[in-house]
C-alpha cells in the first residue's frame, strides 16, 4: 500500500512539474499586459505593484502552479503581443480581434470592456448612429481594439488614430478642437471626463472588448493551462472580485467559453 501511494504521490508531483513547465520553463511565469489600459491594469507609483485584474489573474495563475512571477507593463498592444511571439514573455493580457489572432493565440476571455464614444458636451451626436457622417472626426488610439474595430466598421467618419494612449493625452487630444469624438472602453473615458466637465459620455456602447490572455502561436498545452485556470477563476468568483478591486466602469465578466 506505501509504496502504491508513493507511486502515486510521485506522479501527481510529476505531473505538477510538466504544468509548470508548459507554463513557465524558465521557472518564472514572465507577464506583459498593456500598461496605459486601466482595464487591465495600472502600476503602482508608491510600490511598484500591478494593480487590477492582470495583476491579480497573473500572481493567482504563478501561485497555483508553484512558479515565480515577473509582470511588466507595456505601451502599445503591439508591443505585447511581439513581447510573446519572440519568447520574452509567457503570456500576454489583450484585448481579442482576428487581425491579433494572425500573430498570436487567444485564451477563452475573462471580461467584456464596453466601448462607446466621448463628446463635447454641446455635441450634436447623441447615439452611435450620429457619430458615422461625413465630416465627423473620430479619435481612437493607433492599433487599440477600438481602432481596429472601427477600420472594419466605420464608412463615412473620418479615423484621427493617435497615440493618445495615457488619460492626460486624451484629454489633451479633446480639447485640442481637431476632434469631435473620441472611442475608447468607458472605464478610460470616465477618467477622461472627470478631467473634461464639459464632455458626455454617450449611453450606448459599439462594441464589447473581449480581454483575453495570449501565447505564442503552435502552444497548445500552455493555453489549455490558462484556459480551464480561467474557467475555475470564472468559477470561483475569483474574476469577479478582481474587477471588483479595480473599481472598473464598463466591465464585466465574460460568460464561459462555449
Amino acid at each position: 500500500m506505501r509504496c502504491l501511494i508513493g507511486a502515486m504521490v510521485a506522479l501527481v508531483i510529476g505531473s505538477t512539474a510538466a504544468v509548470a513547465d508548459d507554463l513557465a520553463p524558465t521557472g518564472t511565469l514572465r507577464a506583459t499586459f498593456l500598461g496605459t489600459n486601466p482595464v487591465q491594469g495600472r502600476l503602482d507609483p508608491a510600490t511598484g505593484e500591478v494593480r487590477g485584474p492582470a495583476g491579480d489573474l497573473a500572481r493567482d495563475l504563478a501561485q497555483r502552479h508553484k512558479v515565480k512571477l515577473e509582470i511588466t507593463p507595456l505601451i502599445g498592444v503591439p508591443a505585447v503581443i511581439e513581447s510573446v511571439k519572440t519568447g520574452a514573455a509567457d503570456i500576454g493580457f489583450a484585448a481579442f480581434d482576428p487581425q491579433r489572432a494572425l500573430e498570436v493565440d487567444f485564451s477563452q476571455s475573462y471580461s467584456l470592456a464596453y466601448n462607446s464614444y466621448l463628446v463635447p458636451m454641446a455635441s450634436p451626436i447623441r447615439t452611435l448612429a450620429d457619430v458615422d457622417r461625413p465630416g465627423v472626426r473620430i479619435g481612437v488610439g493607433k492599433a487599440d481594439a477600438a481602432d481596429l474595430f472601427l477600420s472594419r466598421t466605420i464608412k463615412q467618419a473620418e479615423l484621427k488614430r493617435g497615440e493618445a494612449r495615457t488619460i492626460e493625452a486624451l484629454v489633451q487630444v479633446m480639447t485640442s478642437g481637431e476632434i469631435d469624438a473620441y472611442a475608447g472602453n468607458r472605464q478610460r473615458l470616465m477618467e477622461a471626463q472627470a478631467k473634461l466637465p464639459n464632455t458626455r459620455v454617450l449611453t450606448d456602447n459599439f462594441l464589447a472588448v473581449e480581454q483575453a490572455i495570449i501565447v505564442a502561436k503552435g502552444n497548445p498545452a500552455r493555453l489549455a493551462i490558462i484556459d480551464r485556470f480561467l474557467d475555475e477563476a470564472r468559477a470561483s468568483g475569483f474574476i469577479r472580485a478582481a474587477l471588483d478591486r479595480a473599481g472598473l466602469t464598463g466591465v464585466d465578466v465574460a460568460p464561459p467559453q462555449k
